[in-house]
């Protein structure tokens, strides 16, 4: 398998394609219809559709209609997150989240224009502070 697609329900395809492309470094694909676009970063590909847009837009059985928003995300590493938060605050992309310590690293949450989250994580670096151990 040589990348791995995930689907956002996007409100409006071409906000998320700019804020994608100018921000977070993805490319542009496909955009072959108004309701759908395919943009790619490495080995993930974005697959962006609006609700009523193709199959993955279109109610399930029980009348549900996929929509924006959420808390499933797609995480992207970063070199510096700060910076990267910075520079996406001063492009005016609004953030779910200051910069928090976990286990692994640092990340900070910011939304898409559709209200979809994706993870900046920043990795410990080697010696840096590691995870915490359970003791018994």
């Amino acid at each position: 398998m040589s990348s791995v697609s995930v689907r956002y329900i996007v409100s409006d395809v071409d906000a998320a394609i700019a804020f994608y492309t100018e921000h977070l470094g993805f490319t542009l694909d496909i955009h072959p219809a108004p309701g759908f676009a395919r943009l790619s970063r490495g080995g993930l590909r974005l697959l962006l559709n609006r609700p009523g847009a193709g199959g993955a837009g279109q109610a399930t059985p029980d009348a549900r209609i996929p929509e924006p928003g959420g808390w499933n995300r797609i995480q992207l590493e970063v070199d510096d997150l700060a910076a990267a938060v910075e520079r996406l605050k001063g492009a005016g992309c609004k953030f779910r989240s200051d910069i928090v310590m976990g286990n692994g690293g640092k990340q900070a949450l910011v939304d898409d224009p559709s209200g979809n989250a994706v993870e900046l994580f920043e990795p410990f670096s080697e010696g840096g502070p590691s995870p915490r151990r359970r003791t018994s």
